[in-house]
């Protein structure tokens, strides 16, 4: 579920010359395609070595998010308005949906929150501290209020300009994590041919 959630706040991938959230918010429906590479670093109270992650990402507004992680092994999750597909390397595809995990696809609302701007949904689930940085640079800090968010989580930070570039979470637990994101271009503005077998997969 946590896990998810991280992936879940690369929504906010947008174009942008920052002055309010609702600037944002405009421009991210402006974006029929965003590709990025992205590098995530874990630090867990009680291990003395971070967990290094890397891969890519597809964000696209008529089909859905695709994250394939591909160090240090091979991860896919597949997320959609219907259903949430996660795949390991040698085992079987994970599918979640509405009726067979009703609490974990509650994420997937929060997804589509995200992925259509509606802050409404936004500010239900967490108090909003957007910050305008100057020169195109700017950070929101999400800070959970309901349940189960506010167990699992202090505080999630997104950090950007042209594009969302960090996200620093601290969980309840003492742990951490930092995503950053490079490489992101909105061209082409469609899907290629490979890119569409990801979604129907």
């Amino acid at each position: 579920m946590r896990s998810l959630l991280l992936i879940l706040l690369t929504l906010f991938s947008i174009t942008a010359q920052a002055a309010t959230l609702e600037d944002l918010q405009q421009r991210f429906s402006q974006v029929p395609v965003l590709r990025t590479e992205f590098a995530q670093q874990r630090t867990i109270s009680g291990m003395a070595q971070p967990l290094n992650s890397s891969g890519n990402l597809i964000i696209a507004q008529q089909q859905g998010l695709w994250w394939q992680q591909d160090k240090p092994f091979s991860l896919t999750l597949l997320l959609t308005e219907s259903r949430m597909v996660q795949i390991m390397a040698g085992q079987d595809p994970q599918v979640v949906t509405a009726d067979t995990n009703p609490q974990m696809f509650q994420f997937n609302s929060l997804l589509s929150a995200l992925f259509h701007a509606d802050r409404r949904v936004l500010e239900q689930n967490f108090t909003l501290g957007f910050t305008d940085l100057g020169k195109g640079a700017w950070t929101l800090i999400l800070t959970p209020k309901v349940s189960p968010l506010n167990r699992l989580f202090r505080s999630i930070q997104l950090h950007g300009e042209t594009f969302l570039n960090n996200i620093d979470i601290n969980d309840m637990q003492g742990d951490a994590t930092h995503i950053r994101f490079f490489n992101q271009t909105t061209s082409p503005a469609t899907l290629t041919d490979e890119e569409k077998r990801h979604f129907a997969s």
